[in-house]
């Protein structure tokens, strides 16, 4: 685990060299150090120009990302993996809700064969840890965060689709009831065959353990145009040359342009955004839920969810464009169904970058 060796009178030559290494993970050779990322899903975002309102439909999220100059203060990023002594370390604070509805959103009704009405609003912090020599990475983020009406996504769906003159949400009294989300995500990519400029071929994993989402998925990344290379970091990826200054700086490209396709197998044991939280059940379903069979000509009592899909595939495309050190990229994912018998979904992204 890289860190900060302590100088003091009368230590060993070998113990300052040691501390000089690792220091060097916190010099940046640039004067880009800071990066804004607005980033927003949406599954009427649709490169093919069929945008829904249904399953994921909606994924706002605000990060703030910054590289710092000297050894992290806090015991929890010490401790964070990172991609050995000569990492590009670079951490960050975001914010994310997240919203799934079914098909009709205009019924008020229990929907029990189409997707749940769910919520999840949570706050993130991460480490992305780039190794530039040995061309591998290693991704940490940490959430903790709500599910329920405390997420406040009705009211964000309902304020939207307001302000736009859309249908107006009628089911959000069939979500989940509140509880806690906390979750680990650990992500390790490394260059598979590349030459950093134009073409890079990566494969990367995931694994995904807490109350939110439990699930691993594998995927290779492929990226093709004019570019810097990946492992550089974070901010070179979305960043041409800008007001960098150092030896870097002849080596980053004032402009880029840049496609990326990730098709990507993910294994799920649970997702509490389909299934609820740990400590709550589906709000809709009585006692008389189960087993039991109903009397003849007794109403049928409320069904449950339909299960989660243990494996999903999903195809994501999409390009990256910056001008010095400003950025967008969109993405276009596509995915077969999560719940089984139901329906596969495409979701839209665009995000903005400034860095300074």
């Amino acid at each position: 685990m890289a860190g900060i060796a302590l100088l003091c009178a009368g230590e060993s030559e070998d113990a300052k060299l040691h501390a000089q290494t690792l220091n060097s993970q916190f010099k940046s050779n640039d004067s880009l150090h800071w990066m804004f990322r607005i980033y927003e899903d949406n599954d009427f975002i649709n490169a093919r120009g069929c945008g829904t309102d249904d399953a994921y439909t909606n994924g706002t999220r605000f990060d703030y990302f910054y590289q710092p100059g000297h050894s992290p203060a806090n015991a929890v990023d010490r401790l964070l993996p990172k991609a050995g002594r000569q990492s590009v370390n670079i951490y960050g604070w975001g914010i994310m809700q997240q919203m799934y509805t079914p098909s009709d959103i205009t019924d008020s009704a229990y929907q029990p064969h189409d997707y749940p009405w769910s919520g999840a609003l949570f706050l993130t912090h991460t480490l992305y840890s780039y190794n530039p020599d040995k061309k591998y990475d290693l991704r940490t983020e940490l959430d903790l965060g709500v599910i329920g009406p405390a997420s406040l996504a009705r009211q964000a769906q309902a304020e939207f689709h307001q302000l736009i003159h859309y249908f107006k949400p009628r089911g959000w009294d069939h979500q989940y009831p509140n509880d806690i989300l906390a979750n680990i995500d650990v992500t390790a990519e490394r260059q598979f065959a590349g030459n950093g400029s134009t073409i890079e071929w990566i494969g990367g994993s995931t694994l995904s353990a807490g109350t939110m989402m439990n699930s691993v998925a594998i995927y290779p990344l492929l990226r093709i145009g004019r570019m810097n290379p990946y492992f550089q970091g974070l901010f070179h990826q979305y960043a041409g040359q800008g007001s960098s200054r150092g030896r870097n700086a002849s080596r980053r490209k004032n402009w880029q342009l840049y496609f990326v396709c990730r098709p990507e197998l993910q294994l799920i044991a649970t997702e509490a955004a389909l299934q609820g939280g740990m400590f709550t059940r589906n709000p809709n379903l009585t006692a008389a839920t189960g087993p039991a069979k109903p009397q003849q000509g007794a109403p049928i009592p409320p069904q449950p969810y339909c299960p989660i899909n243990h494996v999903v595939f999903a195809s994501n495309f999409g390009a990256v464009a910056s001008i010095g050190d400003v950025s967008i990229s969109f993405n276009q994912n596509s995915s077969t169904a999560m719940m089984k018998s139901l329906y596969s979904h495409e979701v839209g992204n665009i995000s903005l970058y400034f860095g300074w």
